[in-house]
């Protein structure tokens, strides 16, 4: 099957009969849902970039199992220049998106099952590589958007899985069948996953042998019978139920999660990829997150450089882009946002070959660049609403401004400089708040702190990767020091 279209993807969702939750209601046509839409829209920007022949090359590449061509986002990496693409190729959706394109889990789940499988199989004689290729390819040659579901919602976080008062708060095997698997639990904060044609599943942390239950990783599809999704809140959501483009901000993109709920659901033997060895649960964990994390070295990007490009014209609307002040922050933004770019590239540029043969990211500077997502974009954020202004969170609504009596007023006394409508100033405004506090700062802001893990789980990774032991030698050796 050739790659598909924007428009292919988009009604291709619309055939799957998917089970979705909001507001203590059904959603019975999720596709054209005014709060659900934007999220889609996010991801089809995906398809047509693939189309696009100035793109082509960043986002499609030809896959080493088939010969043919495919999406970037199904790809499994060959080389150190795949991992530096990828990080490229999240740079120009966030760019083109300013939000959360929803597809990099699905892309690092493929990578790191791949390697782990690999590894399992070596050891145990099983099937599980096998099974992943199959269905890896099925993906790729039907062009498929997957999610990767790994963030269990783990309960008391003093005690492991099996210990949980609830043994349902880490998703796990309940029953064994010839034919396959049944499993029970959650996956939370589940980005993308109503808009996703095939969910990946992953065990969220390191387990030990009691853990044999919990240690399972399979995909299903999302009409799959007794799975089904509870989408999130998000700060200002309703506003786009009021038709109203320039107070949502950002009308035509954007990104929702949903707590996904596994109700005994039926796992068949060819879509299983760990099955109770728990000393491969913790491989599986690492090796997303590294990707995970790489990941964030280019779509944190792309969407800060929106940001920054807002903040800059915003200062240019309220006539203060002359301001040294004004000058400095969009320097350091700049700067805040190319490091993180940095360590996406660098990690890329030092990656290895796994024992499969895919390519694997420096695990160290994959975490040090999104220790760095933890931090810079907040300041990023807060500079932007600094050069804003307050009248970012204080303005009135779009009906006000198109009200025969209160719109002159809105009009009159909302202007900056003169050659600047009030409506684009009120326009760029309600983008910097959205991106800033808004919906889209579910993918930016807040997602900067804990996608991909917390920064404590950097932080632990840090130490483990960073060979402090090897730096006390070269200082002992420099000081001349015996022991």
């Amino acid at each position: 099957m050739a790659l598909m279209t924007g428009e292919e993807y988009i009604e291709s969702i619309r055939k799957i009969n998917m089970e979705i939750y909001m507001f203590g209601e059904k959603v019975e046509n999720p596709v054209d849902n005014p709060i659900l839409r934007p999220s889609l829209n996010s991801v089809r920007m995906t398809y047509d970039l693939a189309q696009d022949p100035e793109h082509a090359d960043l986002m499609t590449v030809t896959s080493p199992f088939t010969g043919n061509k495919i999406n970037r986002f199904t790809h499994i990496h060959q080389s150190t220049d795949d991992l530096r693409n990828k990080v490229k190729m999240q740079r120009l959706c966030g760019q083109k998106t300013a939000a959360c394109f929803q597809r990099c889990v699905g892309m690092d789940a493929f990578n790191a099952e791949y390697s782990t499988t690999y590894e399992v199989d070596k050891k145990y004689g099983t099937n599980y590589h096998e099974n992943f290729k199959k269905f890896m390819i099925y993906c790729q040659e039907n062009d498929l958007t997957v999610d990767g579901a790994m963030t269990d919602p783990k309960g008391d976080r003093s005690k492991a899985p099996h210990a949980q008062e609830d043994p349902d708060l880490y998703l796990h095997v309940v029953e064994r069948r010839p034919d396959g698997i049944v499993v029970r639990g959650a996956k939370a904060h589940q980005t993308g996953i109503c808009n996703s044609h095939e969910v990946i599943v992953m065990p969220t942390i390191s387990m030990g042998p009691d853990d044999k239950d919990y240690a399972v990783s399979f995909a299903v599809p999302l009409d799959t019978k007794g799975l089904f999704m509870i989408i999130g809140r998000q700060s200002c959501d309703t506003r786009k139920l009021e038709g109203s483009p320039m107070d949502v901000g950002n009308s035509e993109f954007g990104g929702v999660e949903a707590l996904t709920i596994f109700d005994d659901v039926f796992v068949p033997n060819d879509r299983i990829f760990l099955n109770g060895e728990t000393e491969y649960a913790g491989m599986l964990v690492e090796r997303f997150a590294g990707y995970h994390r790489q990941s964030y070295g280019g779509c944190k990007v792309g969407v800060g450089d929106v940001l920054i490009g807002a903040a800059a014209v915003a200062a240019e609307y309220n006539g203060a882009q002359k301001a040294s002040h004004v000058k400095d922050k969009l320097i350091e933004m700049m700067h805040l946002n190319e490091t993180l770019y940095c360590c996406g590239i660098a990690c890329s540029a030092e990656g290895y070959p796994t024992e499969a043969g895919n390519y694997m990211i420096d695990l160290l500077l994959a975490n040090v660049c999104k220790q760095n997502v933890t931090r810079f974009p907040y300041e990023i954020v807060r500079l932007a609403e600094d050069i804003a202004g307050g009248l970012m969170v204080t303005a009135p609504s779009e009906k006000d401004f198109r009200d025969p009596k209160l719109g002159k007023y809105v009009d009159k006394y909302l202007k900056g400089v003169g050659d600047v409508s009030t409506e684009n100033r009120l326009r760029i405004l309600r983008l910097i708040e959205n991106m800033s506090l808004g919906t889209a700062a579910v993918g930016y802001r807040t997602e900067s702190m804990h996608g991909a893990g917390s920064p404590q789980a950097q932080r632990i990774m840090i130490q483990r990767q960073g060979n402090l032991g090897y730096k006390k030698q070269l200082a002992k050796a420099i000081a001349h020091i015996e022991e």
